[in-house]
């Protein structure tokens, strides 16, 4: 397979696993990776990405993008003002640039994050839902936590694949501390959104 998958702000490479069993080439970038971790597929790099973005690739097939969501969910409302104004600066720039990335490397994108105020500062998201719309890729995913994504560059949404029979969703991520509240896409969301954009072309 040719072509590059891009992951920014992306520790775990959930999200770009599918195109890389695929065959693809992929890159996820994050602070929180230590340096090069050498691996055959996907690579992951040390990057600062407040201050430096990857290379823009004539190659890329896909972007995805993670930014910190601390200082915009609104679920922390009641802290903002503690905050301070340079976090809320902070946090806007790196949705900022993660934007400007993706939209520079003229392939579909999402970026991620949960109902926050980049809605009020930018634009509202394209979609929106909740882990268990997609318990057809993954049963395991049967919880609710409201995910937003901005998608651009003829992103297509997978369609709904809710799993019959199941028990109710349960509220596991905001019962759980809050240092424990792992912020991702449900663990099979990605097969959905591989199999319906890259691996149809």
């Amino acid at each position: 397979m040719t072509g590059i998958v891009v992951s920014l702000f992306d520790k775990t490479g959930n999200m770009v696993r599918p195109w890389a069993e695929a065959g693809y080439e992929c890159h996820c970038y994050d602070i929180q990776t230590q340096w090069l971790f050498a691996r055959r597929e996907p690579h992951f790099y040390h990057a600062d990405l407040m201050h430096e973005m990857p290379s823009v690739s004539p190659y890329t097939l896909a972007v995805f993008a993670f930014p910190p969501c601390t200082h915009l969910a609104v679920s922390g409302a009641r802290w903002f003002k503690g905050k301070g104004l340079r976090a809320l600066a902070d946090s806007v720039h790196m949705f900022a640039t993660a934007a400007e990335y993706a939209e520079a490397c003229g392939a579909p994108y999402l970026i991620e994050n949960p109902v926050s105020t980049i809605s009020t500062y930018w634009r509202k998201p394209d979609h929106n839902f909740h882990p268990w719309h997609y318990t057809g890729f993954e049963p395991a995913d049967n919880y609710t936590k409201q995910t937003c994504l901005w998608v651009g560059g003829g992103f297509v949404m997978p369609e709904r694949n809710s799993l019959d029979g199941l028990p109710k969703p349960d509220n596991r991520i905001h019962a759980a501390p809050s240092v424990r509240r792992a912020r991702r896409l449900p663990q099979r969301y990605a097969d959905g959104i591989c199999s319906g954009s890259v691996r149809s072309e």
